[in-house]
């Protein structure tokens, strides 16, 4: 009877240790998984930060070189910065009433397919 109790107790300690090992390993795995899909989405938003700054400085210089053409055609340089910003003005309206939900949508989802990729 002794005995049956000794192998009782070895046997729930080995399950123990299995049940310890297998948590462990699965933290383990978790950490990995997240540490794998953090990387993937910085590693991928450096590139595309990048160009998004090249794409920006190209804009800025691109809406000075048209705000002091349109200057020289109005007479006064700062009316091209006037009628530049003017348009930019409506443009940010247009945007935040007609496609904001589908910009915020479009972001959205771009970060979930990471995620979950």
């Amino acid at each position: 009877m002794t005995e049956d109790m000794e192998d009782n107790t070895k046997l729930l300690e080995s399950l123990f240790e299995k049940a310890t090992d297998y948590g462990k390993t699965s933290l383990e795995l978790a950490k990995l998984k997240t540490l794998e899909k953090t990387t993937d989405i910085v590693s991928s938003l450096v590139p595309q930060s990048v160009v998004f700054v090249l794409i920006v400085t190209f804009m800025l210089f691109l809406n000075l070189g048209i705000a002091f053409w349109l200057g020289d055609i109005l007479g006064k340089p700062f009316w091209g910065f006037f009628v530049v910003a003017a348009f930019y003005i409506l443009v940010g309206i247009v945007i935040h009433f007609f496609m904001h939900n589908w910009i915020k949508r479009l972001v959205g989802n771009y970060f979930i397919k990471r995620v979950l990729k």
